[in-house]
């Protein structure tokens, strides 16, 4: 028996698979990924770093979390760039209350750049994305990655087989697309990016309108299925104006 035990083992460690660990059950496993690549420049990273922050500090995020049928989801947020440049800037959290929703914030702001420069690979993100997922402190009712971003795929594989296989395991990839550089980014993300059940892109002018577009974003992700009817299709729509927030 202890054979047989010793031999599973082995054939567990030689698989590849990352290990999980066993957690509490959680409405959602979120993972944020942030575009850290040459065409973002110190600014425009900050401006994704507050975006971000400030978006978990707002109450509706709270609203949307506790909206859920366990009503706590697990965060992780990570910066990327090449094929095989990442870096998990705030690691796996379980967010359930408001102390640790606002750590988490804390966590995204105090984060530091360590991702510089490098091309624009959207299929390293999601492939690192999904490495994540396997390794999630949690047991998730859904898998989502985010990907935000001012650029197409322009190293590395194409974007589409990273997605495909993504979907393929019931994941989902939502997407932020940051127009200023390219205009139809949103129309690239929306055929080559994003898919898996609810999928959408949100579209933001520049990276002043990020951190609105990125708590709409949110909300619409934590709430996907519990306080409105659930989209079968993946859609594209605009980040709303700061006045015409949710």
């Amino acid at each position: 028996m202890r054979r047989l035990a010793g031999l599973l083992l082995l054939l567990a460690l030689s698989s590849g698979v990352p290990a999980r660990a066993a957690g509490p059950p959680v409405d959602l496993a979120l993972v944020l990924a942030v575009d850290a690549s040459r065409s973002v420049d110190t600014e425009e990273f900050d401006l994704q770093r507050i975006g971000y922050a400030r978006a978990f500090r707002d109450p509706r995020v709270l609203d949307a979390i506790r909206g859920g049928q366990i009503g706590s989801i697990a965060a992780v947020l990570f910066q990327w760039s090449g094929p095989r440049v990442q870096y998990v800037a705030v690691p796996w959290t379980v967010l359930r209350e408001p102390a640790e929703i606002a750590a988490f914030a804390d966590a995204i702001e105090a984060s530091e750049r360590t991702v510089f420069g490098g091309g624009t690979s959207i299929s390293g993100a999601i492939d690192f994305a999904v490495s994540l997922l396997a390794s999630v402190p949690a047991e998730p009712v859904r898998r989502v990655i985010d990907i935000s971003g001012d650029g197409s795929n322009n190293n590395g594989r194409f974007p589409i087989y990273a997605r495909d296989e993504a979907v393929a395991q019931g994941i989902t990839i939502n997407g932020l697309a940051i127009l200023n550089d390219e205009p139809l980014l949103d129309r690239y993300y929306q055929s080559n990016v994003i898919g898996g059940p609810g999928s959408f892109v949100i579209a933001t002018a520049d990276y002043e309108t990020f951190a609105n577009a990125i708590l709409s974003k949110l909300i619409r992700e934590i709430a996907y299925g519990t306080r409105s009817p659930e989209r079968s299709n993946s859609s594209t729509w605009r980040a709303a104006s700061s006045s015409e927030m949710p």
